[in-house]
């Protein structure tokens, strides 16, 4: 006789999982030690973020729209500016554009290099060589975190924080950089590309995550998962390139963006796939940093002590690192949101576990985790 038992499945003490920050919970059905069904437990870390957002003008507000991602900070950020410069008709410096696609390229590789790494050095082999294929695991993960620590360290150099820039205005960037700065982006990156390469091969050798949590491209889209997530899949669904900006549209023309896929949709998919990503964005950090030093001028443009946005409605999603990052903004022509509706990468990112956990072994849970890009405070708002 089966027997179906319930648990309340939560990150245990020791995995780096960056959703561990919170109250992450996930209701697991299991039945001989393999998971039947799977829930994701939502609101433990609300805190009303968009109802926050109505409370702030919108200077303001771009402060608090790093707080929820804090993985994807200048993305959201930087995103809901884009928004706003469109509704009220600004065009934004092309410095400002260019330093704008640099950041959040060398964000997507922070952000990447932590997800490896973390799981890297949690990972334990099981097969024959597993004595040797934790040692290069250990190797790769070290190698991982320093180069994520160098992009950071320049973040501080460049805005003075870590975590949240606060950095983007309406109507550009609040600072600019000089070229030492850029050639110590550009050498950082590129740096990365060989780390998160490492990275991807001691993974894709742990045998374990092959197979692990498989997600297909109609349950990802179903999901409403994004990002590489839903690349690994098979769903090649990319904003960049999909409804790319003039400068996403340069970058791709260039050869330096272009579409990462996979299709096996399982742990080992996702990872080879942010791996691969990684060595992309250092390309496109690359061609930003030759634009940035031919593009002279301000990166911001003057605006009126009070911003307000004509009367309407509009939509812009980016591509974040863990996927969609969404803003709908209803504005009454005031200085604050009348309504302001955030989509985040996390939400449907999370929904998907319902198709991809069951059949997971309980014993392989947490390594199945480990390759879902999920932040609690994204996920919650």
């Amino acid at each position: 006789m089966v027997v179906m038992e319930r648990i309340c499945w939560a990150p245990p003490p020791g995995l780096s999982h960056p959703a561990a920050d919170g109250s992450w919970q996930v209701q697991l059905d299991v039945a001989d030690d393999m998971v039947v069904a799977a829930e994701v437990v939502t609101g433990r870390l609300h805190r009303g973020a968009e109802k926050l957002f109505e409370s702030r003008d919108y200077r303001a507000a771009l402060a608090l729209a790093d707080r929820h991602d804090w993985l994807g900070a200048f993305g959201s950020e930087a995103s809901l500016a884009k928004l706003v410069e469109r509704m009220v008709g600004i065009t934004v410096p092309p410095r400002a554009a260019w330093l704008r696609a640099l950041l959040a390229e060398q964000e997507r590789i922070a952000h990447h290099l932590l997800w490896l790494s973390a799981t890297a050095e949690v990972a334990e082999p099981t097969d024959s060589g597993a004595a040797v294929a934790a040692a290069a695991a250990a190797a790769a993960a070290a190698a991982g975190f320093a180069a994520r620590e160098r992009l950071l360290d320049l973040l501080e150099r460049y805005c003075g924080g870590r975590m949240h820039p606060m950095v983007n205005r309406v109507g550009g960037l609040a600072y600019d950089c000089d070229d030492p700065w850029l050639d110590e982006a550009v050498a950082a990156a590129a740096g990365a590309a060989p780390a998160a390469a490492a990275l991807g091969q001691a993974l894709g050798a742990d045998d374990r995550l092959h197979g692990l949590a498989t997600l297909t491209a109609a349950q990802a889209k179903a999901a409403g998962a994004s990002g590489p997530l839903a690349r690994a899949a098979g769903w090649t669904r990319d904003l960049r390139l999909d409804r790319p900006s003039p400068v996403e549209h340069e970058l791709a023309e260039s050869g330096a963006l272009r579409r990462v896929t996979r299709t096996d949709g399982d742990a080992a998919a996702r990872f080879g796939l942010l791996a691969d990503e990684v060595a992309v964005s250092a390309a496109c950090v690359e061609h930003a940093a030759d634009r940035i030093r031919q593009t002279t001028g301000p990166v911001a443009v003057a605006l009126p002590r009070s911003v307000r946005v004509p009367v309407g409605h509009g939509y812009l999603g980016v591509e974040n690192p863990a996927g969609i990052n969404g803003w709908y903004l209803v504005a009454d022509g005031g200085p604050t949101p009348y309504r302001l509706k955030l989509r985040t990468a996390s939400f449907g990112n999370a929904r998907s576990l319902a198709h991809a956990l069951p059949g997971t072994a309980l014993a392989d849970v947490d390594l199945a985790m480990m390759s879902y890009l999920l932040v609690q405070g994204d996920l919650d708002k």
